[in-house]
């Protein structure tokens, strides 16, 4: 395999490479046959949105063309990220939030020929390395009808964060209920 470079891209960077970057949203994820154009107009509504947050932030994975990406911002103090959560939030996850010491890890992806050789965890471990916070939180697909959990959710469950509970799909069109994680408070 060649080798994969990482580096860090600025908001205007970000937009720059916006198709590239659905082109590895389509690749990694590939759902149902005849859905990427739908798939892929989602995420890059849901990529400008989040283009636009406090501490956006983006690392990509290069290996002769993009491989794999990950992005976040930092959560409103607010709180409107825990909108429709379900479950038993912490109030110190709470307090985080209000804080500002929360980060949303919002999208990390790695086409699936460059999965389980540490793309992922690089990707993570250089985004977050500039990032203050005490509280990472994400939210993923939840498992699939037959229990099978989603791929997303084994990640990070192997990188020890706590399965929170699930979150309404909140103000995006189209959205699902998802399953909502958090990296244990560095404290």
């Amino acid at each position: 395999m060649a080798e994969v470079y990482l580096r860090r891209l600025s908001r205007w960077q970000a937009e720059q490479q916006r198709d590239a970057v659905a082109d590895v949203y389509v690749s990694a994820y590939h759902g149902a046959a005849g859905t990427e154009y739908r798939d892929r107009q989602g995420f890059l509504g849901r990529f400008e949105k989040h283009g636009q947050r406090p501490d956006f932030d983006m690392v990509v994975a290069d290996s002769g063309g993009l491989v794999g990406c990950v992005y976040g911002y930092r959560a409103a103090r607010t709180g409107d990220w825990w909108a429709g959560f379900r479950g038993d939030l912490p109030a110190e996850f709470e307090e985080l939030t209000a804080s500002g010491r929360a980060f949303v890890l919002a999208e990390l992806m790695v086409v699936p020929a460059h999965r389980r050789h540490g793309v992922a965890t690089d990707l993570r471990t250089l985004l977050l390395a500039r990032h203050e916070s005490d509280l990472v939180v994400a939210a993923v697909s939840l498992p699939d009808p037959a229990g099978t959990e989603a791929p997303g959710s084994t990640l990070l469950r192997s990188w020890g964060w706590l399965d929170l509970g699930t979150s309404g799909p909140g103000d995006v069109p189209g959205a699902h209920d998802r399953q909502v994680w958090a990296r244990r408070p560095l404290r």
